[in-house]
């Protein structure tokens, strides 16, 4: 007979009470700092067929304590539900078990403002953010909103000046959304994949923040958004570049752009500097790796065994 060990369940309630943003932020800088290793977090797995995939992202984590992967299951014709699993490296057995929907919003949200600290000016920033969803709501920090839907706009708007106590309003259009912003959070896909930001909208000095189109079934930008970039920084170059649909439909277009990708690591660790100037435009494009969902979940894990929280299930 083998002996009982435990495993600890989080809850989706326990993952948003145990994220705190400033923490997530630097666990995921520090991720993208010491990924010295591509081995310790490969390239998504995708399984899919007649409009479902399934998709597994794992990595080991920076400080060699745990191994993970996430799921992420999308069923037919529309919802997902995402799931996390650590590994103790030391013993190989299981440590806990989560659901990640919120990991997932969060890490996203960090690691665009892990790019954001590190290419925007050190300046109070107008913000339009396309959308009104989960994905959205955890990136505001906004002036401008936009939904396609005005009562969800509207609703979005109010909600997140509460939230926040920053001055948000929703917009008429997506275009009137863009308008004199700084920073552009692509962060909502239309329901036909028509893409929701027009590169004809975009002025000199912006930035453009794109999470939403993350396999080649999916749209979010045009083409345009990406030949008006003079850098494009990418949290995983390989998958932004070859397996999004805006960057595959941009080189069906006859755009060229891997001259100028740079990964978010290299900007992290200081290798490279891109700045926000006002003569010239810079695409942020984030699909999610392994190594920001293990970062986020190891230290939601830490946390949860340090205060109780979750339930401890005993396992043999």
């Amino acid at each position: 007979m083998g002996s009982k060990r435990a495993v600890r369940y989080l809850s989706q309630a326990d993952t948003r009470a145990l994220l705190a943003w400033p923490e997530v932020i630097a666990c995921l800088r520090a991720a993208y700092a010491g990924s010295d290793d591509p081995r310790a977090a490969p390239p998504k797995v995708v399984a899919r067929k007649d409009g479902m995939w399934l998709r597994a992202l794992t990595a080991i984590s920076g400080s060699g304590a745990f191994m993970g992967a996430k799921i992420i299951a999308k069923g037919r014709p529309k919802g997902a539900d995402h799931f996390t699993a650590l590994w103790d490296t030391q013993s190989g057995e299981l440590a806990c078990l989560m659901a990640a929907k919120s990991v997932t919003g969060v890490r996203t949200a960090g690691t665009s403002a892990v790019a954001i600290d590190l290419i925007a000016p050190k300046a109070p920033l107008r913000v339009a953010v396309l959308g009104s969803g989960h994905e959205a709501s955890t990136h505001v920090s906004a002036l401008a909103v936009y939904s396609p839907t005005p009562a969800n706009r509207e609703r979005f708007a109010a909600r997140m000046t509460g939230e926040l106590g920053i001055a948000c309003r929703d917009a008429g259009s997506a275009r009137d959304a863009v308008e004199g912003a700084d920073i552009v959070i692509a962060a909502a896909r239309s329901h036909d994949e028509t893409p929701i930001l027009e590169g004809a909208w975009l002025e000199a000095g912006m930035m453009v923040v794109s999470i939403g189109s993350t396999v080649p079934e999916q749209r979010e930008v045009d083409p345009e958004v990406v030949r008006r970039a003079d850098v494009i920084v990418a949290d995983v170059p390989e998958e932004v570049a070859d397996e999004t649909g805006d960057m595959i439909a941009a080189r069906e277009a006859g755009v060229a752009f891997k001259d100028r990708m740079v990964p978010l690591a290299d900007l992290v660790a200081g290798r490279v500097t891109v700045q926000q100037a006002r003569d010239n435009i810079v695409l942020f494009k984030s699909v999610g790796s392994g190594l920001q969902d293990i970062a986020v979940s190891e230290m939601c894990y830490a946390k949860a065994e340090a205060v109780g929280v979750g339930i401890v299930l005993d396992c043999m």
